[in-house]
């Protein structure tokens, strides 16, 4: 399987701050995946501080 985590670094919070608004975004998902079984079809929004949304992760298959 694969995890894909994809963030639009275009968006307000990530231009003011790109490097401190993507280390919060990885901190905080990188806490929150040990509430889901990671199998393929798992995934999720991810949202930036200003609460906008920004990307998404998931898990897919081996060959997605």
């Amino acid at each position: 399987m694969k995890f894909v985590l994809e963030v639009d670094m275009t968006g307000d919070a990530l231009a003011d701050d790109a490097a401190g608004e993507l280390s919060r975004i990885l901190r905080y998902w990188a806490g929150n995946l040990r509430h889901y079984a990671l199998a393929p079809g798992d995934g999720e929004a991810i949202h930036d501080s200003a609460y906008g949304e920004v990307g998404r992760w998931r898990v897919t298959g081996a060959t997605g």
